[in-house]
């Protein structure tokens, strides 16, 4: 009995150690004692082999123990599991004549760690059917990591009721796995629910809701909660000098990793590749030269870890070399170094040398494992390279890992980003399991595709969704222009209870900017500030973005000035909706204010700043910024810039400077600079220029109808019928058909929408009554002219229906806000810039906030609006009637 005990505390400090020699020395010992029948002993034995990691050896004496009790099977099972091979753990577990709640977690853990959380929530189904509950937290913790491994927020809810009914929410584990997996199924506010419940959060916890707060409100928020925090570990500082690299903020990242260092934390090999990724994120190689230096000498070898950071940061900031120096340095090389070697290979696009490395690999003592694979395509992903993917896909099937569910999605976002939706959706198929990453890729692969009725099919045969999925079903009706479909979704969403987070918001409001649908886009902006999403800079920019398409360029100007920390896309969002209604001074002194914070432009920002001018007839200024784009910030101008040239040009009626100007472009002109300047000629009645200009588009084969119609008219207008009708009969030929218009307007909470000559509208009779009223009116004064155009009497286009509408429905100090999908036509504009002279409301409020007498009705662009040809959105602003042209 007392060697039986020695042995056994042999065995025991022996698996402790895993030490080989000492485990074979023992096993000897055991045999020439001739205790090797022992259970008790032979049990021990196993496990300090697998301790050891001696699976061939584990599996001997597993085979040579007569009678086996449960520890026995749950020591093989483990020893199996974490030499993944789990097949045949699943096999000896289907084989065990009785379990206890080890053998139950044990298989769990296996599955989870070896990538088949699926398989892991399975067990646990079985577990409980076998069982009847759960009897211990660990099992149910293991089933919370795979429930947030597959994004089920269904399920996790479930999960969470049942450790309230099992009293576990005290158990410190149990509290951390809560919260984690509601993380991980992007439900924030469910984990930021239970985290206010725990009296003393664990520093785990507080962690977590760092990252948590990150992607549901931003940084803002998760650095606030992170200055918050009673204390902080490593594990604290990591967490946020990831989220600042993860956010593009790289500078911030390095300012934490000082900070960190200056409260006496001394970085760790994690803290280093954390830092090291942020240098790679900004590219900045005069930092990760300095880190390297420093670990040099401060560190007495270079960790794998640290030195897989630096071989990403030396490949992404263009080192290669320096990536393959420091790789050949390393006294060891694990799966990081080598994948990390490998996608700095293929984001120089050198692909046999990285299926030579990856070969290299494999040969090595270095297992292929999911990572690996998942990372590798993940460059392939971002740089495209569809031939590597294929290969690894190759491989991965041979390998027999095609079970795994990170690397299926893997391969499927490689094929969506490569464009090949084919052969994504047969990697999709392929899989045994599928979670909600997989779903919503495919998702975003038939958006990309422009296959919007595909993106919904997979959307609503999901078994579960996040918020994640339902943004990117937003986002694909919303980018498709599916705007209404999109708001109907959003309604869906929040009758589903789906918490809502700021990318849905940014989301919904781009819907509501594109259809002009003011009042509902108002309570949207009260639904987002009142769950705390105002102060996001996203969510804010998309605000000023709306009411500035709705003409409320007002309302917008007020909360750009509530954004504290404005970005680029903030400035650029306010002067976008200056120009769109016509103010082009605004825009100037914005781009001005602008300069002065020392945040530089882009060629979005000069194209706010010329398209201004050209709305507002502003020559010289627009010639000196034209000329400013590269003199003084040395942006190249493109062809949009360009058009904003002719389009200035061609709205003064200076013909010859704006033909001038595209004889002179370095670039071939596109539809749009001929389109501007075709435009200009019908304005200005100009046809032998507008032939000119509608022979380059001809070259171009255009197939908008907008070229033809154009010119149709400028023939019409000018008597030419025979050539008016050559270019209808070119369009039959071309089997060209006109764009229909439409316009609509919001009024009582509903949408209408009217076509040319509509009659489908319920009161329809009462709205033809009012407009042939307001047209005798304005007749009778002398200020309309009726037109002469040859194509169609434009008497009763659309968005003539639409303001008559609006002027018998809404009451007359509430402006008549109409939205319309092709450019408003001359006689139109005419038409309605005489209403407010002639109307016996008081009707003057203006879109904009400013208001303008009677006798001073015009429109804002002052006559400079309606002759651009190809635009991306103009407002109009009447005294009290706006149009919001889309293109």
């Amino acid at each position: 009995m007392v060697i039986s005990q020695k042995l056994y505390e042999a065995m025991k400090t022996c698996s402790a150690l895993r030490s080989i020699p000492i485990a074979r020395k023992l096993h000897g010992q055991l045999i020439s004692l001739g205790l090797n029948n022992s259970t008790f002993l032979q049990n021990h034995l196993l496990h300090m082999y697998s301790s050891c990691n001696l699976i061939n050896d584990s599996c001997r004496v597993f085979s040579s123990i007569e009678y086996r009790n449960v520890f026995s099977w749950n020591t093989m099972i483990n020893a199996l599991v974490n030499s993944g091979q789990i097949r045949e753990a699943e096999k000896l577990f289907d084989e065990m004549p009785e379990r206890d709640h080890i053998s139950w977690t044990t298989m769990m853990s296996g599955y989870f760690h070896n990538g088949q959380p699926g398989e892991t929530m399975k067990v646990f189904a079985t577990m409980i059917r076998c069982c009847g509950s759960v009897s211990d937290p660990f099992s149910i913790s293991c089933a919370m990591k795979a429930c947030g491994s597959l994004g089920l927020i269904k399920l996790a809810r479930q999960l969470h009721n049942l450790v309230e009914k099992l009293d576990f929410r005290s158990n410190m584990p149990i509290q951390s796995s809560v919260i984690d997996m509601y993380i991980k199924c992007s439900a924030v506010v469910s984990a930021e629910n239970f985290f206010l419940r725990i009296r003393t959060p664990s520093l785990f916890c507080w962690n977590s809701m760092i990252y948590g707060y990150s992607k549901l409100y931003g940084v803002g928020r998760a650095y606030n909660m992170f200055n918050h925090m009673p204390e902080r570990d490593y594990v604290s500082w990591n967490t946020m000098i990831s989220i600042f690299s993860q956010h593009g903020l790289g500078a911030e990242s390095l300012s934490t990793f000082v900070e960190m260092w200056n409260n006496g934390f001394r970085p760790n090999p994690m803290n280093y590749a954390s830092v090291l990724s942020a240098c790679a994120s900004i590219y900045d190689l005069g930092w990760g030269s300095h880190l390297h230096a420093r670990i040099l000498r401060t560190e007495e070898s270079l960790d794998v870890h640290v030195g897989s950071g630096l071989i990403d940061m030396y490949a992404k900031c263009g080192r290669l070399n320096f990536a393959r120096q420091v790789f050949n340095s390393l006294t060891e090389h694990n799966a990081v170094s080598w994948t990390s070697l490998i996608g700095g290979v293929v984001q120089f696009g050198l692909a046999e040398e990285a299926l030579f490395l990856f070969n290299q690999m494999r040969k090595g003592s270095v297992a292929v494992d999911d990572f690996t694979l998942t990372t590798v395509l993940g460059v392939c992903s971002g740089h495209k390279n569809i031939f590597v993917g294929e290969q690894l896909q190759g491989f991965t099937v041979k390998a027999g890992m095609d079970y795994s569910v990170p690397l299926g999605n893997a391969l499927v976002t490689m094929y969506v980003k490569c464009g090949d939706t084919y052969k994504a959706n047969k990697a999709f198929e392929f899989m045994p399991i599928r979670d909600i990453i997989s779903w919503t890729t495919m998702i975003t692969g038939y958006s990309q595709a422009g296959n919007v009725e595909k993106a919904r099919e997979y959307f609503d045969k999901m078994p579960d969704r996040n918020v994640i999925t339902w943004n990117s079903m937003l986002g694909t009706y919303v980018q498709n222009g599916f705007w209404e479909e999109g708001l109907k979704l959003y309604k869906l969403m929040r009758r589903k209870e789906e918490n809502p987070d700021w990318i849905t918001y940014a989301t919904v409001m781009s819907a509501c900017a594109s259809l002009a649908v003011l009042k509902l886009g108002t309570q949207i902006v009260a639904h987002a500030e009142k769950l705390g999403f105002g102060s996001n800079v996203s969510v804010a920019n998309s605000f000023v973005t709306m009411y500035s398409k709705c003409g409320r360029v007002e309302d917008a100007q007020k909360v750009f000035d509530s954004i504290c920390d404005k970005n680029l896309i903030s400035w650029n969002a306010i002067m976008v909706g200056y120009a769109q209604n016509g103010h082009g001074n605004k825009v100037i002194e914005i781009f001005e204010d602008m300069l002065k914070t020392n945040c530089k432009p882009d060629h979005i920002s000069y194209v706010s700043v010329l398209s201004g001018c050209s709305h507002s007839g502003l020559i010289n200024e627009g010639k000196y910024y034209f000329n400013s784009m590269t003199n003084d910030f040395d942006i190249s101008p493109t062809l949009e810039h360009y058009a904003c040239m002719v389009d200035l040009f061609g709205r003064a009626g200076l013909l010859e400077e704006a033909k001038n100007l595209i004889d002179e472009m370095p670039s071939k002109p596109n539809a749009t600079i001929w389109g501007a300047l075709l435009s200009a000629c019908r304005t200005h009645h100009n046809s032998e220029l507008a032939e000119f200009a509608v022979k380059n588009l001809l070259e171009l084969n255009v197939k908008d109808s907008g070229c033809y119609v154009l010119l149709a008219n400028i023939y019409s207008e000018s008597g030419k019928l025979e050539d008016f009708a050559n270019v209808r009969k070119l369009m039959r030929e071309k089997t060209i058909q006109k764009n229909p218009g439409r316009s609509w307007i919001e009024v009582d909470n509903k949408v209408h929408v009217f076509f040319v000559d509509d009659t489908n509208h319920p009161q329809i009779t009462d709205i033809y009554k009012m407009l042939e009223e307001t047209i005798k009116k304005i007749e009778s004064t002398g200020l309309y002219v009726s037109p002469t155009n040859a194509l169609r009497s434009p008497c009763y286009h659309s968005e003539k229906l639409a303001v008559a509408f609006g002027l018998m429905s809404l009451p007359t100090w509430m402006p008549i806000h109409v939205m319309k999908n092709l450019r408003v036509c001359h006689d139109c504009h005419q038409d309605t810039s005489c209403q407010k002279k002639n109307d016996d409301s008081n009707r003057s409020e203006l879109l904009n906030g400013e208001s303008l007498s009677k006798d001073s009705a015009l429109c804002h662009c002052k006559v400079y609006c309606g002759t651009l040809y190809y635009e991306m959105s103009t407002n109009m602003t009447f005294d009290g009637i706006a149009f919001v042209q889309e293109w």
